[in-house]
């Protein structure tokens, strides 16, 4: 059923009168943000002692929108960046492109995907797909962003690539079949093309106002490590075996 503009208004008002629930739905310069230690070491956050670099580079894709793209905060810090250091201090020789655009629904995210594809210098071992936030505040259909999510997943996999999905949520005041709509196409889509799944992936930081900048919307860098606190095991999980092992002489 079409949606009057009128709905649409009513939702996306809603949304930012709620926007700390609503960023449990919320995502958003294709720049490489990434920093690689320059010694082969990387150190763990806080006093934690540098474990050295093993195994293979990982290439890993980040695409999504400005919860990628590191919006308000230096490119160093964005979730990517901090990310790959991250991996990279549990010995884990990753190397994170940073292909976040502020703004990105799932439909302009499908426009773009085959270009950033090709430009990649090599086939990513991992790519991880953060979209469907801005979906939510412009009250765009959940069907929609599950078909444009789908043919991203299908367009990744038939390049050989894994698929970590990264889950939202759609926040109460949608209203019950919308939310249950929204919250429901990360899970359903993870299991139909079998691929790994954080079902909502800023579960850790959406409660708290102080982990958000002023806009309510988008992390602090403080919220942005807690972020990868909080995902970087089941991100290490996504990586194929083969993909960060030295294979035998």
């Amino acid at each position: 059923m079409q949606m009057s503009t009128w709905s649409k208004t009513k939702r996306f008002m809603a949304a930012i009168a709620v926007m700390p629930l609503a960023l449990a739905a919320c995502g958003e310069s294709t720049e490489n943000a990434s920093a690689v230690p320059a010694e082969g070491t990387a150190r763990a956050e806080g006093d934690l002692p540098a474990i050295p670099v093993m195994g293979p580079e990982v290439d890993i894709l980040a695409f999504g929108d400005s919860l990628f793209a590191g919006y308000g905060v230096d490119k160093s810090d964005s979730y990517p960046a901090k990310l790959e250091a991250a991996l990279r201090s549990r010995g884990i020789n990753a190397d994170i492109a940073n292909a976040g655009v502020s703004g990105d629904t799932s439909a302009a995210g499908l426009q773009r995907l085959k270009f950033v594809l090709d430009a990649q210098d090599e086939v990513p071992e991992l790519f991880i797909l953060e979209l469907g936030g801005n979906d939510l505040l412009r009250g765009i259909e959940p069907a929609e962003t599950k078909a444009n999510l789908a043919a991203m997943i299908e367009e990744v996999q038939s390049r050989g690539i894994p698929v970590l999905l990264m889950g939202m949520r759609a926040p109460p005041n949608y209203g019950p079949e919308y939310q249950a709509q929204f919250d429901r196409l990360y899970s359903e889509l993870a299991e139909q093309y079998s691929v790994a799944l954080i079902p909502f992936w800023l579960e850790s930081i959406y409660r708290d106002p102080a982990l958000f900048q002023s806009d309510r919307i988008h992390p602090t860098v403080e919220g942005i490590e807690r972020l990868v606190g909080a995902t970087v095991e089941r991100v290490e999980a996504a990586i194929p075996e083969d993909a960060r092992v030295n294979e035998p002489v």
